[in-house]
Parts: C-alpha cells; sequence; structure tokens
C-alpha cells in the first residue's frame, strides 16, 4: 500500500497528491477495510468486562487508516473524476456498506456499548455524549435485529449504497457531456462578461465560438441575460432534463427508476426497525423531530412566498407580452423577465457590480470577517494538490495552528456541480490531538486568461461566504471526539453556521473595504451597494417558492407509503401546492442529489430552511448589540456554537448562545415577504 495515503508527509500535514496514483486506491481501501475489520473483532470478542475505553473509546479510532483513505480517495472522486475513480466508486460502494452492516448491526457490539451507557452517569460529558450517540447509532442501523429481519438489514443497506453511487454518476454523466454551441447571432442580450466566460468553456472543450454547459455558474446567467428564447428553452431543457433518461446520457443515465427503488428501501428499512415511514426515522434524533413539525414550518414561509411569486408572476408576463410574445410565462422565461425587471426597477447591471466581485477580493473579505469576528489568520501556502488552482492556507490564531484550508473554486468538466464544504481530516484531541483540514469546493467560473480576475455574481459571492461559514464550524472545533467535531450535528442545525455566515457579505463595512473595482481599485459607490442590497430581496417570491417546492416533495416522497411513480407523485404534490408552472423544483426528482446520493439529506431538504430561521435570529442578535463585528456576540457564537460540534444536543446550544427559541419573523423579514413590518414575532420552532 502506498503509504502517503495513510501517513501524510505534505505541509502541514496534506496528503501529496502528486505522490498518488489512481492504481493505489483499490488495494489500498482493500487493506484498511481489512484492517478496520479486524480492529473491530477484537472490540467484539474482548474477553474483558465492557467499559468506556475498550469499548467506545476504542470504536472512535478503530477505523482510522481506513478513514484517511477514503477521505482522499471521495474527496478525488468529487473534485476531479475520472473513469477509474468512478469505476472503483462502484466496486466499493457495496464492499464498504458491508462492511458498515456488519459492525453497526455487531450484537456483541451492541451489548458491550448498552452496558457501557448503563454506567455513563460517572462519564465526562463528552465521554457520556459519545456513549449515548454510538449506541443510538447501533440502534438506528439494526443492532438490535435478529435472524430474516437482521439479514434484509444488511441487504438494504448495500444495496442502497450502490443505487446512490449510480445516481450521483448519472446526474456527473449528463451534467459533463451536454455542450450547446452558441452562434455568434444567438449572443442577443449576453454581456461581455458571460461571453468570455462561454468562449473559456469552449476553449477548455477544444471547440470554437461559445457554448453553454450546465455549470451552475453559465447556465443560470444565460438564462438571465439571453434575449433569445429558443435559445433559452433548450438550455432549461437540459438542464432539467438530468438524470430523466432525456439528458445528454440518454437511457444509460436513467434515474426515475433508482429513485423508486431507493424509496422502496428507505420505507421498508424504516419499518424493520419500527418506524411507520422514513420521513419518522429519519427526523426522529433531528431538531424538527417529526415530520409534522417540519411541514407546519415551510407551510409558514409557504404562504406569504406563493402570494408573492403570484404577484411577480402577473408582473413577468406583462413584460412577456410587451415583448410580442402571446401565452404563458414559461420556465425559462422567469429569470430572463425578473432580471429586466430587476434592471429597470433598481437600476442595476450585473456587469456594473462583477467588476467589483473578484474571487481574490471576496476571498479578502471572508478572511477579514473571520479575522475581525474570531481573530483567525490566513497564510497562503505552497502543496502539491490535485490540480495547481487549488490554493491552500495555514489558519492560525495568536501565533497557534488552528487548521490547513483549502479552496478548489472553478468549474472543470470532471467536477461534480454545485458547492460544499468537508474535511481530509477532523479536529480532535486525543493523544497529541489533530487539528483540521477543511476544504471548500466551488464551481465559479474560471478567468479568461491566467493573469486575468475572476469575477463573481451576488450569488457566487455569497455561495463563498456560505462555505466559508461551514469551513469555520470545522475550524473552530475544540471538542475531544472526532466523530462529534465540527459540522457532525444534527442535519437542520448543520446549515446555521453557513447560513449566518453569508449576512456579512451584505454588510456596509465589509463591502466598503473589500468591493473593489478590479481596473480601477474604486470602492464600491453607496449608491451602487444599495442597489445590490435592495435588489437582493427581488426576486425572493420565485427563489423562496422552487425551494420549498424541493423541500415539501422530498418530505412527502418519505412520509407514508413511497410512491410507485415517483415522478407521478412530484406533479401531484406540486398541483396540491397550487405551485405555479413557470417555478419548478430547484431539484426534481431525477437530479435531486442532496436526497438520492446518499440519504443525507432525504427527509431533510427543509433543513437550510430550518436552520435560516436561527440564522436570522443569530444575526439579530448582533444587530441588537447595533455592531455586525460586536466581539461579544462572536464569542458567545464560538462558544456555542461553532466550537461544540455535537457534544451537546442543538437544542441545548442554541438554548446556551440565543437564550430564547427562534421565530420565523427575521427570516421573512430579511427575505422580504412580510406583509409589514410588525412586532408580530410568528411562531417559534420547537
Amino acid at each position: 500500500m502506498n503509504p502517503e495515503l495513510t501517513e501524510w508527509t505534505g505541509p502541514l500535514g496534506l496528503p501529496r497528491f502528486d505522490l498518488i496514483r489512481d492504481e493505489d486506491f483499490g488495494p489500498a481501501l482493500d487493506q484498511t477495510l481489512a484492517m478496520a475489520a479486524d480492529a473491530v473483532e477484537a472490540i467484539a470478542a474482548n474477553s474483558a468486562p465492557p467499559d468506556f475505553a475498550n469499548t467506545v473509546a476504542a470504536l472512535e479510532m478503530a477505523e482510522e487508516p481506513l478513514n484517511r483513505v477514503c477521505s482522499v480517495f471521495y474527496t478525488l472522486a468529487g473534485v476531479d473524476s475520472n473513469s477509474a475513480r468512478e469505476q472503483l466508486q462502484r466496486e466499493m460502494a457495496p464492499k464498504l456498506a458491508a462492511h458498515g452492516s456488519k459492525v453497526s448491526m455487531d450484537p456483541r457490539l451492541y451489548a458491550r456499548v448498552s452496558a457501557v451507557m448503563e454506567g455513563a452517569e460517572a462519564l465526562s460529558p463528552e465521554d457520556r455524549r459519545l456513549t449515548e450517540l454510538t449506541l443510538r447509532g447501533l440502534k438506528r442501523a439494526g443492532a438490535g435485529l435478529t435472524g430474516p429481519a437482521r439479514d434484509r438489514m444488511a441487504e438494504i443497506r448495500q444495496r442502497l449504497a450502490v443505487l446512490s453511487t449510480e445516481f450521483s454518476q448519472n446526474v456527473l454523466t449528463d451534467e459533463r457531456d451536454f455542450v450547446m454551441p452558441i452562434g455568434d447571432d444567438q449572443l442577443g442580450g449576453l454581456p461581455d462578461w458571460l461571453l468570455q466566460a462561454m468562449k473559456a468553456a469552449a476553449r477548455e472543450r477544444g471547440m470554437p465560438g461559445q457554448v453553454v454547459t450546465l455549470n451552475r455558474s453559465l447556465i443560470v446567467p444565460f438564462l438571465e441575460y439571453s434575449s433569445d428564447r429558443a435559445m433559452r428553452q433548450a438550455a432549461w431543457g437540459a438542464w432539467v432534463a438530468r438524470g430523466s433518461g432525456e439528458g445528454a446520457g440518454g437511457a444509460e443515465t436513467d434515474n426515475r427508476q433508482i429513485v423508486t427503488e431507493i424509496l422502496g428501501l428507505r420505507h421498508e428499512r424504516a419499518q424493520l426497525l419500527g418506524y411507520a415511514d422514513f420521513a419518522a426515522y429519519k427526523l426522529e434524533p433531528e431538531m424538527a423531530r417529526n415530520a409534522q413539525n417540519v411541514r407546519d414550518l415551510l407551510m409558514q414561509v409557504w404562504t406569504p412566498a406563493i402570494q408573492r411569486a403570484r404577484a411577480d408572476e402577473v408582473k413577468l408576463t406583462t413584460m412577456l407580452h410587451l415583448d410580442g410574445v402571446n401565452g404563458a410565462l414559461e420556465p425559462w422565461d422567469w429569470r430572463y423577465y425578473a432580471e429586466q425587471r430587476r434592471k429597470a426597477e433598481h437600476a442595476l447591471d450585473e456587469a456594473e457590480v462583477k467588476p467589483y466581485l473578484t474571487l481574490d477580493a471576496m476571498i479578502g473579505a471572508v478572511f477579514d470577517t473571520a479575522h475581525r469576528l474570531f481573530g483567525l489568520e490566513m497564510r497562503e501556502i505552497s502543496a502539491p494538490l490535485w490540480t495547481p488552482a487549488v490554493r491552500a492556507w495555514e489558519v492560525t490564531r495568536n501565533g497557534r495552528h488552528m487548521a490547513v484550508f483549502l479552496g478548489d473554486y472553478y468549474a472543470r468538466p470532471s467536477k461534480r456541480s454545485g458547492a460544499w464544504c468537508s474535511t481530509l481530516q477532523s479536529q480532535h484531541k486525543l493523544g497529541q490531538g489533530q487539528r483540521p483540514i477543511v476544504i471548500n469546493v466551488c464551481n465559479f467560473t474560471p478567468p479568461e486568461t491566467e493573469s486575468a480576475p475572476a469575477y463573481l455574481s451576488w450569488d457566487d459571492a455569497h455561495t463563498l461566504f456560505h462555505e466559508f461559514g461551514h469551513a469555520l464550524h470545522n475550524i473552530l472545533s475544540d471538542v475531544t471526539w472526532p466523530s462529534m467535531s465540527g459540522t457532525s450535528v444534527a442535519r437542520d442545525f448543520v446549515e446555521l453556521p453557513s447560513q449566518l455566515y453569508e449576512h456579512w457579505l451584505e454588510q456596509p463595512e465589509v463591502l466598503d473595504r473589500h468591493a473593489r473595482h478590479a481596473q480601477t481599485g474604486a470602492p464600491l459607490p453607496q449608491d451602487l451597494r444599495d442597489r445590490i442590497l435592495a435588489a437582493g430581496k427581488a426576486d425572493t417570491g420565485f427563489a423562496t417558492t422552487e425551494y420549498l417546492e424541493s423541500a415539501l416533495v422530498d418530505l412527502a416522497f418519505h412520509t407514508g407509503t413511497p410512491p410507485a411513480d415517483p415522478m407521478a407523485r412530484q406533479a401531484e404534490i406540486l398541483a396540491e401546492l397550487g405551485a405555479p408552472s413557470a417555478i419548478p423544483m430547484r431539484h426534481a426528482t431525477p437530479h435531486f442529489a442532496h436526497v438520492f446520493s446518499g440519504d443525507g439529506y432525504s427527509s431533510g431538504y427543509y433543513s437550510y430552511m430550518w436552520s435560516e430561521v436561527m440564522d436570522a435570529d443569530a444575526f439579530e442578535a448582533f444587530m441588537e448589540k447595533g455592531d455586525a463585528m460586536d466581539p461579544q456576540t462572536a464569542q458567545k457564537l464560538e462558544e456555542w456554537i461553532l466550537s461544540k460540534g455535537d457534544s451537546a444536543p442543538a437544542d441545548d446550544l442554541w438554548l446556551k448562545f440565543r437564550e430564547r427559541k427562534p421565530g420565523v419573523h427575521a427570516l421573512l423579514k430579511g427575505r422580504g415577504l412580510l406583509a409589514d413590518d410588525s412586532d408580530n414575532k410568528g411562531e417559534h420552532l420547537v
């Protein structure tokens, strides 16, 4: 086995990606999987009476070599996929699932952890919490099952691992293989910065002229600016066709039957464990607790959102008709006319904004905000990573090493779409302790040349702040055990730090300091800043509605008996909601990766909204002090939210920070969805 896969020798403990080959991964995964199985077997077969050290703590570190190999491999599989890595993913999915089932369903481990739990009152709070979480995980995995039920559970978990891998690879194939050339006579309405990005995408693929791809940072602005309605329709059709059997991969990348099987297996899994349905199983350990609480929150927001969206639809339809187009406003029309309306009502043109939002400037804003709030310092370092475009920084505070932070910001065909934060290693205090290695991945449009600046949209800038909010959750983590560090928290709590951090982008003092014109260095004019912020709420009816549609479909799919035809059920749900046909789901079922590329967000897509209720309320804590950088509030945020991981229940941590439950008022106010700015604080979360 290549030792670089487990004993990282790069700068500041990074892996030496330049010394790792694709052919190293198969043997390394097999070897460390066997090592993990032996380590767990030794714990299960231990003849000594079970205690915290020989059972719970031992389990915590039993799979460390396997985890290190997996962290490198799955990082590369996400950011720089190729056929060899995709094939190995398919091969390893059932093996890793079988191992996970064997460990988590071992009755000997279940008995030992249960015995430790009986005496847990004598343990420290963190050790007791780890024991509680370990036992809960075993129960929810099926460790209490016996006979045929136990065997079936193992089969289900293994099959789900295979299906989720197929689902994500099908979406990636459809995204990667679609390219739509745009003729010189089809460039109407496109700003120069977008045209240059389309030319760069063509060059990257060895094509002449300019193209549209399914990179979100390219296709969304194309839908916003292109005056060619037929080309908008074609681009939008490809975007929503991903995974449907009508995408670039045709029938071979059709995810619809995969979705049906996944939903059925999840339901069966939940019922084997004694739950009515998968939503009941999945939501039990979350802050929301059950599907009714989730639906209650979503519908509180749905009503004002759909009212705003319908009022906007009337205005946009009028604009469509004035352009000489008869008929209804279509999904490929909405973004275009919303942008035209934004220009008219707020005198705002993206081309006017982008020179002030270069990637380097916004990275500077992200880092400076972290310094002012939490005292963090960033020092860029050189390291051999998976592509030269990836950047690395050492994070310190008062001279103490806190983390290594990696930023992989640009789109490329081998990278899956979207944006995310992950870790190569987590923080813990065992032995000499370990500080995290944190990665932010985005899909921004690269610059035209290496020497040219990369320009971000306002949405891109929000994404940059969002993902660094996740990074801070990992960087500032200060717990004993790796499995409860950083973002390893309840799904509907994990988005709180990321969405909260977005608020600082909109603060005048941040924009005034960092939004500088790329050519002149002039600061962002106050008038333009004010127009940007005002325009930020211009289309919230659309944005909120498309999100809620996806969240409500996800919840309905996993509540009650799973649908025999998910696509028909999706249509029924949207009809029952009265969703406008011009506002489709943000993520239609065949490419809903949050929910079907693994089950992390299954029955959990609502969590962005749940967390937004808290992030809006949390930022109010700063505003109540009259200072967005208030040091006392920042210290309290770090102490009770960012440093604690899952070392205590999320509800308890929130109450320690805010000293009351959050309500939806701040969220509705922030989205501009309140009919008036009354003092009614709305319903509280449970």
